[in-house]
């Protein structure tokens, strides 16, 4: 599939954004988040922000962006709309829970209970992101087992970074939040080491013999192509990537996006400039995850392209 850059910052941002959320409200839940008046409202106008600037880019890749608001109304069967709807109730809580924390305090049970909440409803809308691909049947690299759960631990490995960088200005439960961070993101580069080796060890999952129905007469190819010239299937779904090229951007992802961040939180343990040393974590795992989500849809197939002579 043709990687646009919209859905790139969409998957990208939003993993950060509910992410952040989640680590927040969880830790808030727990009352292990170190009692700073500004930590929550802080937290949740980033998450928030990051989340709504994804959102909003998503909106660019469609043909009329001005009818985006119709995608609500299919919630019943449309994951895209489930996405919408649950993005925009993530607001009342995650809202409400920045509220409690600055106007009843960071002990409240009101405040733990929305805190946990917002953290829900912030995961919710990452699995109904990720539930648009995993959904799609034709195209083998997004409907497995690896799909949801990987969207899942990539917005808790990037906001979690997120998480341990702000709370590394507040000194508080610094030591907590970055070996979680630590943890998940080897957890996030054994998820996505496994999402390969899963989807090169695939079969095509239909063939021109197979789709035919000719099968038993052997190989089947094609005498002419369906179309002369570049139509919107090539364009769109029979986007292809040197098996080179996604190695190298493979190797590339697991040393920026994963092994470098992993470095970077053993140093903040060990107290050598926490600071600085997170905040380049996340900027080194953003740049990572940009490149892993690029390499998600480039080595995506959709089975019309075999009509093409393209893998499927």
């Amino acid at each position: 599939m043709k990687p646009a850059n919209s859905v790139l910052l969409l998957t990208t941002l939003t993993g950060f954004g509910y992410g952040l959320l989640a680590w927040l409200g969880i830790f808030a839940a727990l009352g292990v988040l170190p009692h700073r008046a500004w930590l929550v409202p802080v937290g949740i106008a980033v998450s928030l922000g990051l989340a709504s600037a994804g959102l909003i880019a998503s909106t660019l890749h469609l043909g009329r962006p001005e009818r985006a608001w119709r995608a609500f109304s299919q919630w019943r069967s449309s994951w895209l709309s489930r996405e919408g709807v649950a993005a925009m109730l993530t607001y009342l809580p995650a809202l409400a829970f920045a509220a409690l924390w600055w106007g009843v305090g960071p002990n409240a049970a009101s405040t733990r209970l929305m805190g946990l909440l917002a953290a829900l409803a912030g995961l919710g809308t990452v699995y109904c992101t990720a539930m648009i691909y995993a959904s799609l049947k034709p195209i083998r690299q997004w409907h497995n087992q690896h799909t949801a759960p990987d969207y899942m631990i990539f917005a808790l490995f990037s906001g979690g970074l997120l998480f341990a960088a702000a709370l590394a200005w507040t000194g508080a439960a610094l030591s907590l939040a970055v070996s979680l961070a630590l943890v998940i993101t080897i957890i996030a580069a054994f998820a996505k080491n496994a999402y390969w080796r899963f989807i090169d060890q695939q079969t095509p999952l239909t063939t021109l013999a197979s789709a035919t129905g000719l099968a038993a007469f052997g190989p089947v190819t094609t005498l002419d192509q369906p179309h002369f010239t570049e139509n919107y299937i090539l364009r769109e779904m029979g986007y292809q990537i040197a098996r080179k090229h996604a190695a190298k951007l493979r190797r590339l992802v697991l040393l920026i996006g994963f092994a470098a961040p992993a470095l970077l939180l053993l140093l903040a343990l060990a107290g050598f400039a926490p600071g600085f040393a997170t905040i380049l974590a996340v900027i080194l795992a953003a740049m990572g995850l940009f490149a892993e989500r690029w390499l998600f849809f480039a080595e995506a197939t959709h089975v019309a392209a075999m009509y093409y002579g393209r893998p499927g």
